[in-house]
């Protein structure tokens, strides 16, 4: 598994590893999804390539030490890129991967985005020094919705600057509040302000990730960032569609549940 504290090209990647999933994306919009994967030989490579871009996330208030014990275990189980968990269980769930190549990711200025910049900033620096090798941190979104773009652009940078260039940061635009301007303008902010990916969804609001979201998000970036699907991704063909839309990467805590084809529900990152 790639390692990003060890991947000098984690800054901006590519969305070459899962090109698998499709021969022409072009075709996506044409083709029925369910026939395009009935058709594939590839079905094993297809679900070993989703599982590898997965952030296995536990990010509800009440969790538990002992369920990010679990969370841990079965991320490295099924190979899963990441855990995602609030920061306070940063140690713990670095404690138990060590050695496994699964990276711990941290949220910060998470659920609402409303925390100062300078927060935010020392919120990524303290669980780098826990162990993250990733940040999801959340975007000003009233900043955003009233046009103040440079001072979201601010906020992001504040928080890239915090962070060694060997740690990503996934910027969280909870893209069911805006509308589709707003959500060219985060992504332009973002990539601007020095981000590795945009994201979709917290998984706390009012919706999550769209595959027109996702298509939009990956038109606006194109190769130069990654786009994380997080939110409402409950099951494998969901999955499927997310990546073949364009994702790089998946949020979610069905993360199991999808590698056995069940649907489940609940929050996802």
């Amino acid at each position: 598994m790639r390692d990003p504290l060890n991947d000098t090209s984690y800054r901006h990647e590519k969305i070459d590893a899962i090109a698998i999933l499709s021969e022409a994306p072009d075709r996506l919009g044409t083709l029925p999804f369910s026939t395009a994967i009935e058709t594939s030989s590839r079905e094993g490579e297809i679900a070993a390539t989703i599982a590898s871009i997965i952030d296995h996330t536990l990010l509800k208030p009440d969790a538990l030490p002992e369920e990010i014990d679990n969370l841990c275990e079965e991320a490295k189980q099924y190979s899963f890129f990441s855990v995602c968990v609030n920061p306070i269980f940063v140690r713990r769930a670095v404690d138990n991967l060590a050695g496994s190549g699964v990276v711990t990711c941290a949220v910060v200025g998470f659920p609402l985005g409303a925390t100062l910049s300078d927060v935010k900033a020392m919120e990524a620096r303290r669980a780098i020094e826990e162990g993250a090798g990733e940040i999801d941190m959340v975007l000003p979104i009233g900043l955003l919705r009233s046009g103040a773009i440079d001072a979201v652009k601010q906020d992001i940078s504040e928080v890239v600057r915090a962070c060694p260039g060997t740690v990503g940061v996934k910027v969280i635009m909870e893209t069911c509040l805006l509308d589709d301007a707003q959500k060219v303008a985060a992504c332009r902010a973002a990539q601007e302000a020095g981000a590795s990916f945009v994201k979709t969804s917290t998984g706390f609001s009012s919706g999550g990730a769209t595959v027109e979201d996702i298509r939009l998000m990956r038109r606006e970036v194109g190769s130069r960032l990654g786009v994380k699907a997080s939110g409402g991704i409950r099951d494998f063909e969901t999955a499927q569609k997310m990546v073949c839309s364009g994702a790089s990467r998946l949020g979610t805590s069905a993360s199991v549940a999808i590698a056995s084809g069940v649907e489940t529900s609940g929050n996802e990152s």
